[in-house]
């Protein structure tokens, strides 16, 4: 099933993502002749190619969901597409009872094919390369991660970081605040400009240590690393203790190589406790969240179960129970801390509930609640359209069949461990705030338990990457109203 349909557990995207096999498979037969390149905007689809016209696409898009859809109650008898301007506005408005619900939140959404596989293959995208928040003011542009290779972080702004100001020139710098109160936080993705390469913005930034400089960033295309480099995966040295550390910021195919290194690293050094940090993960391919769980999975066998992927009722001959497999890098975890966010979803979530089962009480979320989202995507191709239609259309539950948690893993995960994102503080680092917890929960010291309160909401077309999704310390990570394939996946990323 899952080199078939591509299926995702993605972004929030994450929400959203593809599924296991690269993301090429379609129930339509494999997508062929899309060359991946710049990702920094969506080409309008083809509509003079036959077969493309607008009403093709929508009664398109309308027939996948009727056959695919995990929620056929909720659709409309009939719904005429003619009022709806895009293939994207029909699909929102064929959805809308599942979203209301809170069963499907933005999660169904078309791509184009191109983009999606320069992502997911091989990280490709364009921008500053730059993760951004909002403080809890709401009125303070923050950087909570900065990529290696992109302009921003060449450019001295890194984690920690205030944008203050925002300008096409020197002379033209128009302060965050003044914008925010302006035209609200779309005016910051106005000001901040399109995802294309050559894109060009002065920003005046505070630094972590007090210091303002002024800088010309420009949007290039740069392949995200979804393991850093500076601080992916690390040992932590607590008293006279080593843990292991893994930072993953996106279930991309690239990730399986460093992942792979990085336990292969912790088991040869005998360690056996760990902190995994998906704090602003919003999912991606099952496929790569499969592999954390054989790696994770040194002391599973073969006979036990990860997860279950469930189809509809009358689909369920495409149902799949994916059973461990340990791989030679694999370790064997006695005691693991997952840090989470509202901005943790999907393809992250799978991997935390799926230890439940497994590790009980020596496992523990760290941070603040999760988002919610237990179900995955499948990619359905109209290659002539360059549109790839993600369907809701997959359930996935632990080996326990426990899936209960569409209001986030707080509850359902046996402890926890509430923290905040300390921007003070490098990721990866002994002394910040989610981290620190972490090892605090490994080392048997206290810690208070994360509230129940309800996961992020997405009150966008950003799906689980939308703007509410919170990062964990009062942040609001920002997220245009129609995020690109990455920033469902990265959320907060230009």
């Amino acid at each position: 099933m899952r080199g078939r349909f591509g299926a995702a557990l993605g972004v929030l995207a994450m929400l959203a993502g593809c599924g296991g096999g690269g993301g090429n498979g379609s129930v339509a037969g494999p997508v062929g002749g899309t060359t991946p390149g710049s990702t920094g905007g969506v080409t309008p689809p083809p509509t003079a190619v036959a077969g493309c016209s607008l009403r093709e696409r929508q009664d398109w898009a309308a027939a996948q969901l009727r056959e695919w859809y995990l929620f056929p109650e909720t659709l409309p008898a009939s719904l005429d597409p003619t009022p709806y301007t895009s293939v994207d506005d029909y699909i929102d408005a064929l959805t809308a009872t599942a979203r209301a619900q809170r069963r499907d939140r933005y999660f169904t959404h078309r791509e184009s094919i191109a983009e999606e596989e320069a992502y997911y293959n091989s990280g490709t995208t364009a921008g500053f390369g730059v993760r951004f928040a909002l403080d809890p003011t709401g009125r303070r542009l923050l950087v909570t991660e900065a990529f290696e290779g992109a302009g921003a972080l060449a450019a001295g702004i890194d984690r920690g970081s205030e944008i203050t100001q925002i300008g096409t020139t020197s002379a033209g710098l128009r302060p965050v605040s003044t914008i925010i109160d302006r035209e609200g936080t779309a005016g910051l993705t106005t000001a901040l400009g399109p995802d294309t390469p050559g894109t060009t913005r002065v920003f005046e930034f505070r630094t972590i240590d007090g210091t303002t400089r002024t800088a010309t960033v420009a949007k290039t295309d740069y392949t995200l690393l979804p393991v850093s480099s500076r601080y992916g995966a690390k040992v932590l040295q607590d008293g006279a203790k080593r843990v292991g550390y893994i930072n993953l910021r996106t279930f991309i195919t690239t990730a399986n190589q460093p992942l792979r290194d990085a336990f292969a690293g912790f088991r040869a050094q005998g360690i056996t406790e760990f902190v995994i940090d998906f704090r602003y993960n919003g999912g991606g391919l099952i496929s790569v969240a499969d592999l954390v769980g054989d790696l994770m999975g040194g002391n599973r066998t073969t006979s036990e179960v990860y997860s279950y992927t469930t189809f509809r009722p009358e689909k369920a001959a495409e149902n799949e129970t994916r059973y461990f497999a340990p791989t030679a890098q694999s370790v064997a975890p006695t005691r693991v801390a997952f840090i989470g966010t509202g901005s943790t979803a999907s393809a992250s979530e799978l991997v935390i509930n799926a230890f439940v089962p497994y590790l009980g009480n020596n496992m523990a979320l760290v941070g603040t609640n999760t988002f919610g989202k237990p179900v995955g995507q499948i990619a359905l191709d109209r290659p002539a359209c360059d549109d790839r239609l993600r369907v809701v259309a997959i359930a996935v539950q632990n080996s326990a069949r426990s899936a209960a948690y569409y209001d986030g893993l707080a509850a359902t995960v046996p402890n926890s461990c509430q923290a905040g994102d300390d921007l003070n503080f490098p990721l990866g680092d002994a002394r910040e705030a989610s981290v620190a917890r972490a090892l605090d929960f490994l080392a048997g010291r206290q810690c208070s338990r994360i509230g129940a309160s309800a996961s992020a909401t997405a009150s966008t077309r950003g799906g689980e990457a939308g703007l509410r999704a919170v990062a964990g310390g009062g942040q609001t990570l920002l997220q245009p109203d129609r995020p690109t394939v990455p920033q469902r996946d990265v959320p907060g990323l230009f």
